[in-house]
C-alpha cells in the first residue's frame, strides 16, 4: 500500500502538508497512548513506529520537506520551550562548562569525528569534516523527558539540556561553513573564524534584543491570551529574523527563550503564567511528536546495507568524540560527580537537527548518499540503544535515591486502592443483578476489615514520617485548587458570577497554585483544628546553592518558611534570606535541619540585639547559613 498525498490533494500544496501533519498526528496519537500504556519510551517509539509506516506513506520531495518542517516549523517553537523554562540562576552555575561543551567541543567533535571517518571509512576530507559538524548537534530530548520522570538532580539535567540548547547552533554554524567549503573548494582560516564568529555573536544579539522587547510588551498587558501570543511570535520572529540577516536562528531563538522565560514572567499575573505554560507544553508535545515521526518516516534501510562499513565507522568516531568532550573538558567543572559524566556521555544522543542538516545538503554533494547513511546511522543507534538503555544506566548510576519509608508508603497504599476497588466492583455487581445479594452481604464485612487494616497502616506511616503526610498534602490541597478552578469556569459559563468576579477569584486560586511553596505548619495544624503559636522568628542568610534542600528539608519538618531576596556583597556566592516562624520549643530542630542541609558551617546568632551599635558585637562568620533568632510578642497573617 502506498499512500501519495500530491495525488490526494492535486498539487494543492497547503492541503499536502495539511494531510502530512494530520496523518503524522494520528499516528503520534496511537504511540502515546500505547508507550503510556506499557511504559515505553515514547520519543524512540515514535521512531520505531515511523520506520514500520514509511513502506504506506509517501509524497513528493520527502528530504526536502522534510528537511523545512523539522528545521523552519518544529525546531524553534521546540528550542524556545526547552530555554523559556531554564532558570538563569540554574544555568549561571555550570554556564562555563555548558559553554566549553558547546562551542570548543563541537570543534573538536567536528574535526576528530571528521579525522575518524576519512581514516576508517575512506571518505574524502572536506565531506567527512561536513559529517563531523552535522552530527556535533545533540539531541537530548528523550533523556531529559525520562530524567524528570524518574526524579534525576535538576542540575545534571541543565547541563544536558543547556549544553544542547547551545551545540545546536553552533553546530548549524559549522554545519554552514563546511558546506560553503565542499561546494567552494576554498578554505580560508581566518575568514571562516570571524564568519563563525559572527554567525554565532550575531545569533546571541538577535535573541537579546528580542527576548527583551517581548519582556518590556508583556510587561505592560495584563492577557494572557495577548501575552501568549507574543511568546509564540517571538520563537518563530526570534528565528525568522536571526536568518534573515545572515546569522544563527537557533541561537536566537535559544536565547530569546532564555531571556523572556526569566524575565517576561514576572510581568505575568499567576493566570497568565498558568496559560502560557500550559500552551508550551502542549506546543512542545506536539514538536516532539511530529520531529522523532519523521526521523523514522525519513530514515531509509537501503542505504543501510550499501553504507554499513561507513555506519559502524561513524558510530565509533562519535563515540569517541563524544567521550573526549566529557571526560576531557569536565576539568572545568571539577565538582561534577563521575557518575554524572557517564549520565551525560550516555545522554549524547542526535536527533532532529541532525536528520534536517543532513536532508538540506543538495543531492548533487559529492558523497551525498554515503552522508546520508551516517546520519540515519548514528541518529538510530543513540535513540534506540542509547536511549532505552538511558533508565537502567540511570538506576546503575545510583542517581534515584527512594526511600525504604516511600516504597513502604506506596506499598500500603496501591492495597488499600486495590481493596477498595475490588470492594466497589462487586457492590456495583450486585446493585446490576449480577452476584446474589447474599453473597455480597457475606464478602463485605471483609473487605470493611481489610480497609481498616490498611487505614491503620496508612496512619501508622504517617505520624511516624511528616514528610509523607506533607506530600500527600500538597497534592490534596493542588486536587482542591484545581476542582476550585473548573467549578468557578462552570460558575462563570452559566452566568451565575460576573466576568470581573470570576476574573479577581481565579486569580486568587491560580495564585495559589503557583506558589513555590506552602506553610506546611498551617496545613497540618488546621487538620487538628489548632493554631501554630509562634514566638520566635529566624531570619536566615543562605547560601544559593543550598536554597532548594533547606526549604525542602524545613517544608518536610513542618515550618512554613518565607522567601525572600538577599544579595549581600560579602559572600562569594549569591545568597537568600530565609524568614522561619518558630513554634515554642522548636528552635533547635531548625538549626539541626540547615545544618544537615547546607554544605558548609551553619552559625547561630541567638541574640541578636548584641549587634546594636550600642552594645558590644558579635562576630559573625559566614559559612552555608547564617541564623538570626528573634523572640517575637505577636503573630498575625494578613
Amino acid at each position: 500500500m502506498n499512500f501519495d498525498f500530491s495525488e490526494l490533494f492535486h498539487g494543492h500544496i497547503v492541503l499536502q502538508v495539511e494531510g502530512v501533519i494530520l496523518a503524522l498526528l494520528i499516528v503520534a496519537l496511537v504511540v502515546a497512548v500505547a508507550a503510556k500504556r506499557y511504559r515505553l519510551p515514547y520519543t524512540v517509539g515514535l521512531v520505531l513506529i515511523g520506520l514500520l509506516i514509511t513502506p504506506i506513506f509517501h509524497w513528493d520531495d520527502t528530504n526536502e520537506l522534510a528537511s523545512e518542517l523539522m528545521l523552519g516549523l518544529l525546531v524553534p517553537p521546540l528550542l524556545f520551550e526547552a530555554a523559556f523554562h531554564i532558570r538563569i540562576d540554574d544555568l549561571k552555575r555550570d554556564l562555563k562548562m555548558i559553554l566549553v561543551l558547546a562551542i570548543p567541543g563541537v570543534i573538536v567533535t567536528t574535526f576528530l569525528v571528521g579525522g575518524m571517518v576519512h581514516l576508517g571509512a575512506g571518505v574524502a576530507m572536506n565531506i567527512a569534516l561536513l559529517f563531523g559538524a552535522l552530527i556535533a548537534a545533540t539531541d537530548p530530548v528523550a533523556v531529559v523527558a525520562l530524567f524528570k520522570q524518574l526524579g534525576v538532580p535538576k542540575r545534571l539535567q541543565v547541563l544536558l539540556e543547556g549544553e544542547s540548547l547551545f551545540n545546536d547552533g553552533t553546530a548549524i554554524v559549522m554545519f554552514g561553513l563546511m558546506l560553503t567549503i565542499v561546494e567552494t573548494g576554498n578554505f580560508d582560516f581566518a575568514n571562516s573564524i570571524g564568519s563563525f564568529f559572527f554567525i554565532a555573536g550575531g545569533g546571541v544579539i538577535v535573541g537579546l534584543v528580542t527576548g527583551m522587547l517581548a519582556s518590556q510588551v508583556i510587561g505592560r498587558i495584563d492577557d494572557a491570551l495577548v501575552e501568549t501570543t507574543i511568546t509564540t511570535t517571538l520563537s518563530f520572529g526570534a528565528y525568522l529574523l536571526g536568518e534573515l540577516v545572515g546569522v544563527s536562528g537557533v541561537l536566537a531563538v535559544v536565547v530569546a527563550g532564555i531571556v523572556n522565560g526569566n524575565i517576561g514572567p514576572r510581568g505575568m499575573s499567576p493566570t497568565t503564567r498558568i496559560v502560557v505554560n500550559n500552551f508550551w507544553e502542549y506546543i512542545a508535545f506536539l514538536a516532539n511528536s511530529l520531529i522523532f515521526l519523521m526521523i523514522g518516516l525519513t530514515i531509509n534501510f537501503n542505504v543501510f546495507i550499501e553504507n554499513w562499513v561507513a555506519i559502524i565507522v561513524a558510530i565509533g568516531a562519535v563515540l569517541v568524540a563524544r567521550a573526549v568532550g566529557i571526560y576531557g573538558f569536565s576539568a572545568f567543572a571539577r565538582d561534577i560527580p563521575m557518575s554524572w559524566k557517564h549520565i551525560l556521555y550516555w545522554g549524547g544522543l542526535r536527533g532532529a537537527i541532525v536528520l534536517a542538516l543532513a536532508l538540506s545538503i543538495p543531492k548533487s554533494t559529492p558523497g551525498y548518499e554515503t552522508v546520508l547513511a551516517m546520519s540515519f546511522g548514528v541518529v538510530l543507534f543513540t535513540l534506540v540503544v542509547q536511549g532505552f538503555s538511558m533508565e537502567k544506566v540511570v538506576n546503575r548510576m545510583g542517581l534515584i535515591h527512594r526511600s525504604t519509608i516511600q516504597e513502604e508508603y506506596e506499598r500500603r497504599h496501591a492495597r488499600f486502592i486495590a481493596n477498595r476497588a475490588a470492594s466497589d466492583h462487586l457492590q456495583n455487581m450486585t446493585k446490576q443483578g449480577l452476584l446474589p445479594i447474599h453473597v455480597w452481604e457475606q464478602m463485605k464485612p471483609i473487605f470493611s476489615e481489610r480497609e481498616s487494616i490498611h487505614i491503620g497502616a496508612l496512619k501508622d506511616i504517617m505520624s511516624s514520617n511528616p514528610s509523607v503526610e506533607i506530600e500527600e498534602l500538597d497534592a490534596a490541597r493542588r486536587e482542591a485548587l484545581r476542582v476550585e478552578r473548573a467549578s468557578l469556569g462552570s460558575l462563570f459559563r452559566n452566568g451565575v458570577i460576573s466576568e470581573e468576579i470570576y476574573n479577581d477569584l481565579i486569580g486568587e486560586v491560580d495564585e495559589a497554585l503557583t506558589e513555590p511553596h506552602v506553610n506546611w505548619s498551617q496545613l497540618l495544624q488546621l487538620g487538628d483544628g489548632k493554631r501554630p503559636e509562634l514566638n520566635k522568628m529566624m531570619a536566615v542568610i543562605i547560601q544559593e546553592d543550598d536554597l532548594q534542600n533547606a526549604i525542602k528539608g524545613l517544608s518536610r519538618a513542618g515550618f512554613g518558611v518565607d522567601q525572600l531576596p538577599s544579595t549581600g556583597g560579602f559572600l562569594s556566592h549569591r545568597n537568600l534570606t530565609l524568614l522561619i516562624g518558630i513554634p515554642d520549643g522548636r528552635e533547635r530542630d531548625v538549626v539541626n535541619i540547615l545544618a544537615r542541609h547546607c554544605h558548609r558551617r551553619v552559625e547561630h546568632v541567638r541574640n541578636p540585639s548584641a549587634l546594636l551599635p550600642l552594645q558590644r558585637p558579635t562576630a559573625v562568620n559566614i559559612g552555608g547559613a547564617t541564623i538570626f533568632t528573634f523572640d517575637i510578642e505577636a503573630y498575625h497573617e494578613f
